[in-house]
């Protein structure tokens, strides 16, 4: 039986160079989406060509209704989930704080949070020795911005992370005795599209100066962390907090 791995925000970046290094180690997928359906189609089918078991399913993962329906698709395709890749997330235009209003940070918040938090949960409930299941792994995907705050730009982004980060020590700790691994990468500015978001595409060139490495990262970099995290040689890590950040 091959493993079933969920990733979610698998269209693009980090979440695309997760899918495509599982699937080269014979990962089945699920692969979801929320509004890039032609690039998770397109990912889906390069999966798929290469002979690996693999699904696409749109969801907005701060939705519970639609969580419940995605977690309900892979029950239905394979029967079992291994490991969960909270990978979905999103940032804002870049402000200061005494710009922002709750709108925003009720967005930001909504995805990066309780998307997580959803996800995690349906994903306990399926692994858990508790609730039947053979255990997994949980890999919850934060950022550097965690540790630094973002200021002038993000700082809600980064307190956002800041809470995934909690909630992998807490969950962690919650669930270790239940045959279930759970952690945290935190990348650093990595080339992804995600900075066209925050209105700067351009922003990698302007900070590398600031990384010790003197380079921004990229997405497979991190994927490599993500998939060693998920594997047996990751056996006896739980709870930890893993910088892919060129040092910062």
């Amino acid at each position: 039986m091959h493993k079933v791995m969920l990733i979610t925000g698998a269209s693009r970046g980090i979440g695309a160079a997760t899918a495509r290094l599982a699937a080269a180690q014979g990962y089945a997928l699920c692969l979801n989406y929320h509004h890039r359906q032609d690039a998770a189609e397109l990912l889906l089918q390069e999966i798929k060509s290469a002979g690996n078991h693999a699904i696409a399913v749109s969801a907005d993962v701060s939705d519970e209704a639609q969580v419940a329906r995605l977690f309900a698709a892979i029950d239905d395709e394979f029967g079992q989930l291994d490991v969960l890749v909270n990978n979905a997330g999103m940032l804002e235009r870049q402000m200061r704080l005494d710009e922002m209003d709750a709108a925003r940070l009720a967005r930001v918040f909504a995805v990066n949070v309780t998307g997580s938090f959803l996800c995690a949960r349906e994903a306990v409930r399926r692994m858990s020795t508790r609730h039947g299941g053979y255990g997994g792994a949980i890999i919850n995907v934060s950022s550097i911005a965690a540790k630094l705050g973002a200021p002038n730009e993000y700082i809600d982004y980064a307190a956002a992370k800041g809470a995934i980060d909690s909630m992998t020590l807490g969950l962690a700790k919650e669930v270790a005795a239940e045959g279930i691994r759970v952690n945290a990468v935190r990348p650093g500015v990595i080339r992804t599209e995600i900075h066209a978001s925050g209105g700067e595409p351009g922003r990698v060139e302007r900070v590398k100066a600031g990384v010790p490495m003197g380079r921004g990262g990229e997405p497979e970099e991190v994927a490599e962390a993500i998939l060693w995290l998920a594997s047996e040689k990751a056996s006896y890590a739980s709870g930890a907090l893993l910088d892919i950040a060129g040092g910062r």
